[in-house]
């Protein structure tokens, strides 16, 4: 397949990848400024040339993939055969430069529970550059006349994220939908709805972080009943509650909204960065 084609795929695949170009080629080199390859963890698709000039290439894509780097760099190799490397000898006399795009995996966030906190939240995270799953069981509260149309109209008309809307009377059933390492945020208006999710949400393999909007009385009986499920303290701690910063005492919606948003930025950073890069 061609270089568009694997992204593509590598993205369906929730994959990371580094786009590797001929930014600038000076004199002979094996192939044009502007072929392109996509470098994955375990996989290439096109060339840049081949021999040195592309192990080498490929060497430092994948360092960028191990780091969990965001930010493109250009690397420069002399073709020459003074120009000895680990990847031995090309000496067709030129100098290329090549632009090495880290793609990382879009990020994907679930809130369930769209009250006045969920809408604060909500407003917040599309304009993040992720996959932003809104589920509610109350069908009101995912109208077009509240939520508008993301992207274009409404309180998420400047949504740059993916957003899909949910009405689902049972809401954790959305949790088997959502992507490898989403993270999840509960939040709903009904205490019994949050302990089903968080009790389903604790089953569902995968998911990256589960947070919890509430107070500490209420994960204390929460702890209680999902003790009597068969959970443990293992599963208990990968439950975030209260979710959110430190040291936000306002309990309007904006300012806790302001606070769970930024918790979750963290969590979305720190799952972008392998455990052996950290």
């Amino acid at each position: 397949m061609d270089w568009v084609d694997a992204l593509q795929h590598l993205r369906a695949a929730r994959r990371p990848a580094v786009i590797v170009t001929l930014a600038m080629v000076r004199g002979h080199a094996p192939r044009n400024g502007g072929a392109k390859m996509i470098v994955a963890p375990d996989a290439m698709y096109g060339t840049v040339g081949g021999g040195n000039l592309e192990a080498t290439a490929v060497r430092r894509a994948r360092e960028l993939l191990e780091e969990g780097a965001a930010e493109p760099e250009l690397l420069t190799l002399t073709l020459s055969d003074k120009a000895t490397t680990e990847y031995g000898v090309q000496c067709c006399g030129g100098e290329v430069t090549m632009l090495l795009e880290p793609v990382p995996v879009v990020p994907a966030v679930a809130i369930l529970g769209m009250g006045h906190v969920g809408l604060e939240l909500a407003r917040i995270l599309a304009r993040q550059r992720i996959e932003l799953d809104l589920v509610d069981s109350r069908a009101e509260m995912l109208s077009a006349e509240r939520l508008g149309d993301p992207g274009s109209t409404g309180v998420l008309a400047d949504a740059v994220a993916t957003v899909r809307v949910h009405h689902l009377p049972v809401p954790e059933s959305a949790l088997a939908e959502l992507p490898p390492g989403a993270h999840v945020l509960v939040m709903t208006h009904d205490h019994v709805e949050d302990l089903a999710i968080v009790e389903s949400a604790l089953r569902t393999p995968g998911l990256g972080s589960i947070g919890l909007i509430g107070s500490r009385s209420k994960w204390a009986r929460f702890t209680t009943q999902l003790r009597e499920a068969g959970f443990g303290d293992d599963d208990l701690a990968r439950v975030s509650t209260p979710i959110g910063i430190e040291g936000i005492r306002s309990k309007e919606p904006a300012a806790i909204a302001v606070s769970v948003a930024a918790r979750v930025l963290q969590q979305v950073e720190a799952a972008a960065v392998p455990s052996s890069a950290s």
